[in-house]
């Protein structure tokens, strides 16, 4: 599997970097997060919401599990760290097969959930500011859209 790395030297290029994979984005599309907490997993959520030109305040729905935003495609921003069973039915396969872009951290909690393409995202501390994003695609469309953005 290929693999794309970003270097992120502040959170605003993290939110640069999730602005332009925005534009390439259709509905339907599956976006995976992990990393840390603080790693930017929210911080690249609102870069992804900006270039989607949605207004509202985004912010992490770790209690909540989903919160939807509406913009050119509607966002389905989904924190399911704190989901005790993987196979808890919350209604996921909806969101992913819905009519709007799916943001998912602490994807790997629900692995088995999860359709079989969709972009995972990495994000890793590399110094205090600095985080390393590796971008990779599960399927064909997700290669694609790698490489136009890289």
């Amino acid at each position: 599997m290929d693999k794309y790395e970003w270097l992120a030297k502040n959170a605003e290029d993290t939110q640069i970097i999730a602005e332009k994979l925005a534009t390439l984005l259709k509905s339907g599309d599956v976006i995976t997060l992990e990393g840390d907490l603080g790693a930017g997993k929210t911080t690249f959520t609102k870069g992804l919401a900006k270039g989607l030109n949605i207004n509202r305040t985004v912010n992490s729905p770790t209690f909540t599990i989903i919160k939807e935003y509406n913009g050119r495609l509607p966002l389905y921003h989904m924190d399911v760290y704190r989901v005790k069973d993987s196979f808890e039915d919350l209604g996921f396969d909806e969101y992913f097969e819905g009519n709007g872009v799916c943001v998912v951290e602490w994807a790997h909690l629900i692995q088995d959930q999860l359709p079989e393409d969709y972009l995972k995202i990495s994000l890793l501390y590399e110094e205090e500011n600095k985080r390393k994003i590796i971008f990779e695609p599960n399927g064909a469309r997700y290669m694609h859209i790698c490489k136009e953005l890289f």
